[in-house]
């Protein structure tokens, strides 16, 4: 089980006990111990395995540990289920809908007899709802757009859930003697941001073997069918995870094949059948002989058709076909290309580690630059910075710089645009920073013409280098804002102001389709990974598998300069 998986158990306790109306520092106990792990860098399991105390995370004591040890060894917790079967079994569905806390959830159960999703979208939708609660339209709308996004996310698992487990798998695998090629296809091998069935290809000298260790995993829970050369199963976190045996001079066929796209390969096949060839996940067939040529890597089968190598990212039927018969595929960013991150937050508001320890974590990365931005004030949830607080980072940091060899730490700030357009401090500061990044953390819901005149008077701003997270987006739980995102790239061109790619796994924001439109209207992009600790610097790859699907191109994104040149750029406004 892993920590995020951990973490998500106890927040359901403290929301059941909240609903029971149990000690409110009980709960908080709960909530804190629940954020404390999921920020954790270390793999509780892990830690368990090599004998090290759990309580040394942060809010972790004596019976909290061995509630840990409980569900990480055996993946369940007999304090968790006994605390569910209070309840009606659709109320945790309820309390997984952005808006209804365990307050609302009791009283939507005590007064209306509404224990279920269902039960509560058809309350809003015959007005029984909105009297007892004040329930003004555009909230009940609000809300039965989140029951519409929780419905799809059950159909889909997003990508950070689903990376993690499938290099679990993949791992276990490795170590079965003969074993070879073990590569993820499909949706997650072409990094869409939310998954449907994992498919996974390897080739062995013994394909059965593989076969038996993969039904035989710990992570797997139901095997669903198993022959000598496939088999399919479900894992945990309600993966179905689909293994297909390749021999190995047909495995290139085959991985191309199962990376799809559908479409993609419908048209790689009509252009085949206009050379007189038919493609199949085998090979490629002569028609007039019928003989067939295997492959062994994808670049053999492109090339036969005489196409350029089309990376995986590409292939959504988007016109990369025609492009890789003139051979102009561009070099696409690799995560390799990023020299810095540039949105990241401290133990100095919402994050969990120290400034030094975030810009030691970069170092050992590889990168050139890390970026401290903080909260601002106004977002006193996150406890944000306040000028006199910011100017206190702003000496640590300087001091740190002058300490500190192969990597340079920028000040910045996250500073928020309020409702009506200005930002959440002043010029005077502001313009001291290396960098300046501008978010809506708040006032989501407003028009159309009010958020999108909100974020171009943030990109007007001279302050403002970035605009981070621009549509406010969490995939699975909050659509995108309705904003007018070709007026706001058309001002960030013209301002020369860079547009953030968050790589946070639940935003993704821009989405590729964005980030693709935004590059096309001249846009400089950033991937940044918005880390609350150093564990999430590695969401990088992200955001970067986010701008290899908008063809975005080392050029195109800010962060692939070294130093010199992103303080130069940077500097232009100042």
């Amino acid at each position: 089980m892993r920590n995020s998986e951990v973490a998500r158990v106890f927040q359901d306790i403290a929301d059941l006990l909240e609903l029971k109306g149990e000690n409110v520092f009980k709960i908080r106990a709960y909530q804190r111990t629940a954020r404390a792990i999921e920020h954790y860098p270390k793999e509780l399991k892990i830690m368990i395995e090599e004998g090290e105390g759990l309580q040394s995370i942060p809010g972790v004591g004596e019976a909290i540990a061995r509630k840990t040890t409980e569900l990480v060894t055996t993946g369940r917790l007999g304090y968790y289920e006994d605390l569910k079967a209070e309840f009606p079994q659709g109320m945790m569905n309820l309390l997984a809908i952005p808006g209804v806390g365990p307050k609302t959830a009791n009283k939507l159960s005590s007064e209306l007899g509404i224990s279920s999703v269902d039960e509560l979208e058809r309350a809003i939708n015959d007005g029984r709802v909105a009297k007892p609660f004040r329930l003004g339209d555009k909230t009940a709308e609000n809300i039965l757009q989140q029951i519409q996004a929780l419905r799809r996310k059950d159909q889909r698992i997003p990508i950070g859930e689903a990376l993690p487990v499938v290099e679990e798998i993949i791992a276990a695998l490795g170590s079965i003697p003969g074993a070879r090629n073990l590569t993820a296809a499909g949706s997650l091998r072409r990094f869409r941001e939310t998954l449907g069935d994992i498919a996974l290809i390897a080739t062995a000298d013994n394909p059965r073997e593989v076969i038996d260790g993969f039904v035989a995993l710990p992570q797997v829970g139901q095997v669903l069918a198993q022959g000598s050369t496939k088999a399919s199963a479900i894992v945990r976190g309600g993966l179905q995870v689909d293994l297909r045996m390749a021999e190995h001079d047909s495995f290139g066929s085959l991985l191309q094949y199962s990376t799809g796209s559908k479409q993609h390969n419908i048209s790689l096949r009509e252009r085949g059948r206009r050379q007189r060839l038919k493609l199949s996940e085998y090979g490629i067939a002569v028609i007039a002989t019928d003989k067939l040529e295997r492959f062994s890597t994808e670049e053999e089968f492109y090339h036969r058709l005489g196409l350029q190598y089309i990376p995986p990212e590409l292939r959504e039927a988007q016109g990369e076909i025609d492009k890789a018969e003139q051979g102009a595929i561009p070099r696409l960013v690799q995560l390799s290309d990023i020299k810095g991150d540039l949105h990241s937050h401290t133990e100095w508001s919402d994050g969990h580690d120290s400034v030094e320890e975030l810009a030691l974590a970069a170092r050992d990365m590889g990168y050139q630059y890390i970026a401290i931005t903080e909260h601002s004030g106004g977002r006193g949830i996150a406890h944000g910075l306040d000028v006199e607080r910011l100017r206190r980072q702003l000496a640590e940091i300087r001091a740190l710089n002058e300490r500190l060899t192969g990597i340079h730490v920028l000040t910045g700030i996250e500073v928020d645009i309020r409702a009506d357009g200005s930002l959440d401090l002043p010029h005077e500061i502001l313009s001291e920073l290396d960098i300046v990044i501008a978010a809506v953390h708040s006032a989501m819901h407003q028009s159309q013409e009010k958020m999108t005149r909100r974020l171009l008077d943030a990109i007007e701003d001279p302050d403002v280098d970035v605009l981070a997270h621009p549509t406010c987006r969490l995939i699975g739980e909050r659509e995108p804002a309705a904003i007018d995102l070709e007026a706001v790239f058309r001002a960030a061109a013209r301002n020369d102001k860079i547009v953030e790619i968050n790589a946070m796994p639940n935003r993704l924001d821009l989405s590729d389709i964005n980030a693709f439109r935004a590059k096309d209207l001249g846009v400089k992009l950033a991937i940044s990974t918005d880390a609350h600790s150093i564990a999430h610097l590695g969401f990088m790859r992200f955001g970067v598998g986010v701008a290899r699907r908008a063809w975005c191109e080392p050029q195109h994104i800010l962060n692939t300069l070294p130093l010199a040149e992103l303080l130069a750029v940077l500097n232009r406004n100042r």
